[in-house]
């Protein structure tokens, strides 16, 4: 978070001081050439600025910098009054007054993907800010050649009709809606989606959506993907063929709730779902995206939803243990479908000359009480690791850039981890080759070991049978297995990483707990036959489209051996 904020303040001070600098010196010295340079170097930094900050207000910089470049096209031209440049100067003069509103205005403008309708008024009023920065640095590059100022007119002109464009079209909508809604809600009436997802967060939290995607177009029902953050529109979009909305404005939402719509899937506790809950006519459906012993884990406000679907009994336990009073019948266990193509592996592993251990740390969370981030220690750990012939995939929680110190303690173990490789060959995974280029799913198949901290990868992993480890950042000594029952089939790791030994020679050879691990894996993922795994939150998710839905007979979840594992390589 603090990276985030430095880097918009280092955007700031610059698009802000060159701004400034390139006027004084076109308006104060003789130095036109340098003066129309440093405002192009200006506008190259508020276009980087409006890249880390998207509602940027650029208007103050942009009169200054339009005021300097068209004094220094003045003194270019040397041909005393011309009229295409005060023309030029007057339509600039509109420009920087006028795109910042028409921006605005069209912000609050339903958008879509995945529909035959086409929203441009406001895709292009998103635009206007950018067409403004690249018409300057086209005025400004007229003014360092000494073209006739009518070629700057003409660009002036384009992106000027372009707004008026924008401008004429959001009035029609405002003051003359449509009767019975835009082009969006009119497309939506006729697709008949039968329930929706819905979605808002922080940037880079698209995956939280897209994790659930494959399996509610497996419902075989129509659908659709409400967003409440515009920057999620084309990755989303991307990822489904079902309409993906853009809903800014509680207005908005009216118009894209449609009368079929029966059921509204969620996937965190954002604080905009309160915005969709108010439609009572809705089911009410949180889904998750992550089973962990993590505090949010059991956030109270999961009793505003009418249904709660978890993984196991062991989330049910969970929010029970935090004091969270939510009457039973909220509860359905439907498993953790994700885990699905996870391959289980039943025999033991110990003893391996070489295993590959993924190691995924998470973030530092919004709050001091959610922070389970082990990467201040990490470097003992790996250090270990490679000492012992291990082949690492670090794998970091997407979050890890927006903390300076993570970022930091991250490159030095991808340094370490480079270091080794090119020493020893063996062949580990960091960055994109292990988040973007491979799953989760990848990884835990890759992988014979997993080391996490306190996080929803773990239950992911433990579908596998496979051993891990947990990482113990707290400073809660013996009571950390009672807060995180979840490491009590693991081998925990202290903040010190005085018993690393100790926990690696468990993981890595003898492996004491798998006999644990296979009765902690029913609680936590459901009991449901390994072949149709997916089928638990499928039949669930039918139940609440048609309450008369009826699934097949159920099948009996594969046999468990007396000591707790499985009998069949397929569980």
């Amino acid at each position: 978070m603090r990276g985030d904020l430095v880097r918009k303040l280092i955007a700031r001070c610059l698009t802000t001081g060159l701004a400034v600098v390139a006027f004084l010196v076109v308006a104060l010295t003789g130095a036109t050439g340098w003066g129309l340079a440093l405002a192009v170097a200006a506008l190259v930094a508020a276009a980087a600025e409006r890249r880390v900050r998207p509602g940027a207000d650029i208007s103050a910089e942009s009169v200054l910098l339009a005021a300097g470049i068209l004094v220094g096209y003045a003194r270019r031209l040397d041909g005393g009054f011309d009229p295409a440049l005060v023309l030029t100067a007057l339509a600039l003069l509109g420009l920087v007054l006028l795109v910042g509103p028409l921006r605005d205005a069209g912000n609050l403008e339903i958008r879509a993907a995945n529909l035959p309708v086409r929203t441009w008024t406001p895709l292009i009023a998103a635009r206007l800010g950018g067409a403004l920065l690249a018409l300057l640095g086209v005025v400004a590059v007229c003014a360092a050649l000494a073209l006739p100022a009518v070629v700057a007119l003409a660009a002036s002109l384009l992106v000027a009709g372009a707004c008026a464009a924008v401008g004429l079209d959001l009035a029609r909508r405002r003051f003359r809606p449509a009767a019975g809604g835009g082009p969006v809600a009119r497309a939506l009436r006729a697709h008949q989606p039968e329930f929706l997802l819905y979605f808002s967060a922080p940037p880079g939290s698209e995956y939280q959506v897209t994790m659930w995607l494959p399996y509610l177009e497996r419902l075989g029902r129509p659908f659709l993907v409400l967003l409440r953050e515009p920057e999620f529109l084309p990755t989303v979009a991307a990822a489904t063929s079902a309409p993906v909305v853009y809903c800014p404005t509680l207005k908005a939402m009216d118009e894209a709730l449609v009368p079929s719509l029966r059921v509204a899937f969620y996937v965190n506790h954002g604080a905009k779902n309160s915005h969709c809950i108010r439609f009572s006519q809705l089911t009410h459906v949180q889904l998750h995206h992550g089973d962990s012993d993590k505090a949010p884990s059991a956030n109270p406000v999961s009793a505003i939803f009418d249904r709660i679907f978890v993984a196991g009994p062991a989330a049910v336990e969970r929010y029970a243990r935090a004091g969270v009073e939510i009457p039973a019948e909220k509860f359905v266990v439907v498993g953790r479908p994700q885990v699905e193509a996870i391959e289980v592996r039943t025999e033991p592993v110990t003893g391996l000359a070489q295993p590959t251990v993924l190691y995924t740390p998470t973030w530092t969370g919004h709050h001091a009480d959610a922070n389970y981030c082990s990467l201040p220690v990490a470097e003992t750990l790996l250090r270990r690791l490679l000492d012992r012939g291990a082949t690492v995939i670090l794998r970091a929680h997407p979050y890890t850039s927006q903390n300076p110190a993570s970022a930091r303690q991250l490159a030095r173990l991808t340094e370490l981890l480079a270091a080794d490789r090119n020493r020893t060959g063996r062949q580990h995974l960091w960055g994109a080759a292990a988040s973007r280029e491979l799953s989760l799913v990848d990884c835990v198949n890759r992988a014979d070991a997993l080391v996490s901290d306190v996080s929803g990868v773990i239950s992911d992993f433990l579908y596998s049978g496979k051993p891990y480890a947990v990482t113990d950042m707290g400073v809660d000594g013996d009571d950390f297995v009672a807060r995180f029952p979840l490491a009590s089939s693991g081998y925990v790791l202290r903040r010190d990483m005085s018993n690393v030994d100790d926990a690696l020679t468990g993981l890595l050879d003898t492996d004491p707990l798998a006999s644990a691990r296979w009765e902690t894996r029913r609680r936590y993922l459901g009991d449901f036959p390994a072949d149709s795994y997916a089928d638990g939150f499928l039949d669930a998710a039918r139940r609440e489209l048609e309450p008369e839905w009826e699934p097949p007979s159920p099948r009996a979840a594969d046999a468990v051996a007396q000591e707790g594992s499985p009998l069949s390589p397929t569980a």
